[in-house]
């Protein structure tokens, strides 16, 4: 029979779970508690918070938050990084501790509302940070603003040029024709009544 504590815990993580825009699942085997706390404040700093968590505590609250996939990732000593902010930059900070703990391995991740393997987990880590991918965006518009400009004002030119170059052409032939009036060539008059 459940206990209110558990009972409490289950809805403390359910609430972690509905409140993340993506978890990271990780296997904390053979880390210490120095190491874990490490890895805790570094996550701080990326909006995102590591629990420990019991997986059967964890299991009952994916189901109840609609998340049963992640049952297939809780085995095993297993860490849960509920991450609130960019989970790119959750991703290079667990990768990251990976590297300085060889005992801290991905399991996978739960975004955008499916199950993540551990090797898609993993990618997260390689991609840029939301901040560096929309600066991107914001200079690639910028260039294309530019270049549209550019190639409104050089139309524009062109278009006066040839503006010009016709109003010239008007007035050269205005100016030639002058004082030559072209007089029709004058009718004789023909009898019509008979050869002489």
């Amino acid at each position: 029979m459940p206990t209110a504590e558990k009972t409490e815990r289950v809805a403390e993580l359910k609430d972690l779970i509905q409140g993340s825009t993506a978890m990271l699942l990780a296997e904390h085997r053979g880390l210490s508690v120095s190491e874990i706390s490490q890895l805790r404040r570094s996550l701080r700093e990326a909006e995102t918070s590591l629990a420990v968590v019991k997986n059967t505590l964890m299991q009952l609250a994916a189901v109840e938050a609609g998340v049963e996939e992640l049952k297939e990732l809780l085995t095993g000593p297993s860490a849960v990084a509920f991450v609130n902010g960019d989970p790119v930059a959750a991703a290079k900070r667990i990768s990251a501790a990976a590297k300085q703990f060889p005992a801290l391995v991905v399991k996978g991740g739960w975004m955008d509302g499916r199950l993540l393997t551990a090797d898609e987990a993993r990618s997260l880590a390689e991609l840029e940070s939301r901040e560096v991918m929309l600066s991107r965006v914001a200079g690639s518009l910028k260039a294309e603003m530019v270049r549209a400009a550019s190639m409104f004002q050089a139309t524009q030119s062109r278009f006066l040029g040839l503006l010009e170059a016709y109003e010239q052409k008007l007035s050269a032939s205005e100016g030639a024709g002058d004082g030559d009036v072209v007089e029709p060539d004058a009718v004789e008059e023909t009898d019509a009544g008979g050869e002489e």
